[in-house]
This record gives C-alpha cells, sequence and structure tokens, in this order.
C-alpha cells in the first residue's frame, strides 16, 4: 500500500507527464494555426499578384488600342491634307496604321467592359467611315489639279477627320480610362449619349455621300 508521500510523487509524477502531453499537444496546435495563417497569406499574395499582371496587361491593351486608333485617324488626316496641297500620296502608309489598329481592336474586343465595347464598336465604325472616305479620293492628285466633284469629296473627308472622327477618337480614349477606374473618367450615362451622338453623325455623313454621289451622276 502506498504512503503518503509515495502518493505525492506519483501525483507530481503524472501531472508533470500531463503537463509536458498538453504543452506537446497545444505547440502543435500553434504550429497548425501558423501553418495555415501562412498559407493563407501566400494564397492572398498569389491572387494579388495575378490581379496585378492581369490589371497591367488590360492597361498596355487599352494604351495599344488607344494609340493605334489615333495613328489611323492621324494618317487619314494627313492623307487627306496631303491631297488638298495637290501631293501625291501612296496608301500603303494608310493601310499600314488601318491593319495595326484592328489588331489591336480585335484583343480587345474579348476583355472590354459591355458600355467600353459599345463605345469602341461605334468608334470603330466612324474609323471605317473615314478610311473609306479617303479610299474614294484620286491618290495621285499630282498634274493638272482636282476635279470640282473631287474637291468636294475633300472637302467632306477633311471635315469629318476634323470634327466628329476626332470627337469619336477622344471617346474612346475616355472610355477605356473609364474602364480602368481612372478617376474623372466620364460616367455610362455620358459615354453612351455621346455614342448616340456618333452614330447620328455617321448617318449624316452617309446621306451626304449619298446626296454627293447623285450631284456627281447628275
Amino acid at each position: 500500500m502506498l504512503s503518503g508521500s509515495d502518493w505525492t510523487t506519483l501525483t507530481v509524477a503524472l501531472a508533470g507527464v500531463g503537463g509536458t502531453m498538453g504543452a506537446t499537444v497545444l505547440a502543435q496546435r500553434a504550429r497548425r494555426v501558423e501553418v495555415a495563417e501562412q498559407n493563407r497569406r501566400a494564397a492572398l499574395e498569389r491572387l494579388q499578384d495575378r490581379e496585378d499582371r492581369a490589371a497591367q496587361t488590360k492597361r498596355e491593351l487599352y494604351a495599344a488600342l488607344n494609340a493605334t486608333a489615333r495613328a489611323y485617324r492621324t494618317a487619314g488626316r494627313d492623307t487627306v491634307l496631303a491631297l488638298r496641297r495637290g501631293e501625291t500620296v501612296v496608301a500603303d502608309a494608310l493601310d499600314a496604321t488601318r491593319q495595326a489598329y484592328y489588331d489591336q481592336y480585335a484583343q480587345a474586343q474579348m476583355v472590354l467592359g459591355a458600355t467600353a465595347l459599345d463605345v469602341a464598336s461605334e468608334v470603330n465604325q466612324c474609323l471605317g467611315a473615314g478610311y473609306h472616305l479617303v479610299r474614294h479620293l484620286p491618290l495621285d492628285a499630282s498634274g493638272a489639279g482636282l476635279l470640282p466633284r473631287t474637291d468636294a469629296q475633300l472637302i467632306q473627308a477633311k471635315r469629318w477627320f476634323a470634327g466628329p472622327l476626332s470627337d469619336a477618337v477622344y471617346l474612346l480614349r475616355e472610355a477605356l480610362r473609364a474602364e480602368l477606374g481612372v478617376n474623372g473618367a466620364p460616367s455610362v450615362e455620358q459615354l453612351e449619349a455621346k455614342v448616340v451622338a456618333l452614330s447620328q453623325a455617321r448617318d449624316a455623313l452617309q446621306q451626304e455621300r449619298r446626296q454627293l454621289q447623285e450631284q456627281q451622276e447628275g
């Protein structure tokens, strides 16, 4: 039979074992919590990295679309101005800027939001209208000079490039800035109203072209 001192020794020993086991369990639990927290932070960092890279890719794509649209419009305008000065123009430069723009536009269509896509689609049609205006002009303006009907077409083209098409390219930039969340960008309502105005201007251009063609044929 255990004496009182033996019981005391046994109790102390059991308490020591229990304390060691409890400390081990607590340490293991703390380690699991620490590992879980490290994994959570690592997952958040990976997610943030993916989002940052996606945002950077989008900014680069939008910047390229904006730049090529501006270059396309500038090339068309410069062609019109050169023809009005009686210079001979090579169409390759305009076609090259047109192709560069279309390459970027095709990529942007895959990622643009609904409003920005509506803007880009209308701007694309406005740029196309400008291109067709230029392509219906005689690119060789040297020699005896331009015929009266050609001069009327040049005036029409110059007005389109300096007015509605200039507004269209500017609107594209604003829509892309809004898509990227840039402060000061126009609202959805403002963008939609300007798209309607551009569409109306493009319709008016088509009507003017038909009237001019009828006058030439008459």
